[in-house]
């Protein structure tokens, strides 16, 4: 069999793993024929490829980024002028001329959907979960999330010396688009006393009696960790900047703003997410072998499984009101802003 292996959409640390992770066992285990195609989608329909061997495949375990490039190409995009999408049938003929027998999707919520999308002309693929974010529903968890929130959780970790050292109020905001799970797991682990969830909104007068309550106890510092995608006063997007400053004008305490950005989303991968990837690149390799296509490669309850696309795609994993950290952080005292 021949397969071609492709990522997409935002970079994130583990996908070269996981190309190693589906490469390596397909040429080693089944004795398969692995090309990698470039920038993603847009790879596919440029015909834009490279041959993958077991040296090429060697080296990749611990590097950030991904060897083959990525790009948000959506191939089934409607076409602005009204004239007909000539990109689906593009990506079948160019899947035909590579002589692939499968197509090895590797992306977010964007690429599950275009995945499902370009299984719906008739060609065999299968798509394995990543993003930072953690947002991709039928999956416990997506290989990416661990590192940023390891990077996040020291961002944190070394703003608690500057807060306590001026006694200020810092506001860090962390990635994620509409999911608050790296707020969430990073506020937690990182010690922060407001942790506000796109979620969940925010009430702003609660968060400043949070603060205040915290500065008559003695605490005269305070970390506020902030989704990127929190709704504040209507407005969606980037709320850091206007949070910060509605709290120091209803506190009168200094507060100052850090913007993480994509220091979360670069480097290498955490030891977690390379075994993680690793194993999900190892079953997406099984199941090509098996012929079972249409399918998403997750883990669910510690194992290593799939999804049908069909019900993944279009679907966002978001965090739940009752999740065990919201229950356990607000028992501690941390206000979620609710």
């Amino acid at each position: 069999m021949k397969i071609g292996i492709l990522s997409s959409g935002g970079d994130c640390p583990g996908i070269n793993a996981t190309i190693r992770g589906v490469g390596k066992t397909a040429v080693s285990h089944f004795g398969m024929e692995v090309v990698g195609i470039r920038y993603g989608f847009q790879g596919l329909l440029n015909k834009d490829y490279t041959e993958l061997d077991d040296r090429s495949l060697s080296g990749l375990l611990n590097l950030g980024g991904t060897i083959l490039g990525t790009s948000r190409e959506k191939p089934f995009r409607r076409v602005l002028d009204g004239s007909e999408n000539e990109k689906p049938q593009i990506i079948v003929d160019n899947y035909h001329a590579l002589g692939l027998d499968c197509l090895v999707c590797i992306g977010g919520n964007g690429t599950q959907k275009t995945a499902y999308k370009v299984s719906q002309l008739g060609l065999n693929v299968i798509s394995i979960p990543k993003t930072i974010d953690n947002d991709v529903f039928g999956t416990d968890i997506t290989f990416g999330f661990h590192s940023a929130v390891d990077i996040a959780t020291e961002a944190i970790d070394r703003l608690h010396s500057t807060a306590s050292a001026h006694n200020r109020v810092m506001v860090i905001e962390l990635m994620g688009h509409k999911a608050g799970w790296i707020t969430l797991y990073a506020g937690m682990a990182g010690g922060a006393d407001v942790i506000l969830l796109p979620e969940l909104g925010c009430d702003i007068e609660k968060v400043n009696k949070t603060i205040l309550n915290r500065a008559a106890k003695g605490k005269p510092y305070s970390i506020v960790a902030v989704g990127e995608g929190l709704e504040l006063d209507g407005m969606q997007g980037n709320p850091t900047s206007r949070l910060s400053r509605q709290i120091e004008a209803g506190t009168g305490i200094e507060t100052r703003e850090t913007i993480l950005g994509y220091v979360q989303r670069g480097g290498n991968p955490s030891a977690f997410d390379r075994n993680l990837a690793t194993r999900l690149g190892g079953h997406a390799t099984e199941l090509i072998a098996k012929g079972q296509f249409g399918r998403m490669i997750s883990l669910i309850d510690e194992q290593i499984t799939s999804f049908p696309l069909e019900k993944v795609a279009g679907k966002l994993k978001l965090v739940q009101p009752d999740h065990d950290l919201i229950i356990q952080g607000k028992r501690m005292g941390i206000s979620f802003g609710i």
